[in-house]
């Protein structure tokens, strides 16, 4: 499977090494060139320097033959717009944005954007494990708590 990320941070480099090492097709998008460097030197996928609500940029990096995009910039905003870009205009199948904001993941959700919120992720793991529970699936570290939905 072809598959565009974009963000080459920290977590969609590994994503892309992950995928590539997996024998998929990859091309990673980023703003900063000097982002590529933690791909490594025998990274074989495709890098493009830009921006990923730039349409150019996305037909450049594959976006038109993609099964799957994942946007995983430090940037909300960017990851949702690109995101629906890619579901809505080029109609990729498999379609996830990371959003740290949790009241915005839960909101997109409801707008039929996958997302995944590393914030409540990381407190939902970080909190087993300080009481001593067993791990819980992703599915329920990323539903909403009660408590934050009301305020």
């Amino acid at each position: 499977m072809h598959v565009v990320i974009l963000g080459c941070g920290r977590v969609g480099a590994t994503l892309a090494l992950m995928l590539e090492a997996n024998d998929h097709s990859v091309a990673i998008v980023d703003r900063d060139r000097e982002a590529f460097r933690r791909l490594g030197r025998n990274f074989k996928g495709e890098t493009v320097l830009g921006i990923g609500i730039d349409e150019d940029v996305l037909r450049k990096a594959g976006i038109e033959r993609a099964g799957g995009f994942a946007a995983t910039t430090s940037g909300d905003n960017s990851n949702i717009m690109s995101a629906q870009i890619a579901k809505v205009k080029y109609k990729v199948p498999r379609v996830i944005a990371r959003i740290y904001d949790p009241l915005r993941a839960e909101a997109y959700k409801e707008l039929g954007i996958d997302t995944i919120s590393p914030t409540l992720l990381g407190a939902g793991m970080c909190q087993d494990f300080i009481l001593g529970r067993s791990y819980r699936s992703i599915g329920e570290y990323q539903a909403l708590p009660e408590f934050l939905a009301h305020a």
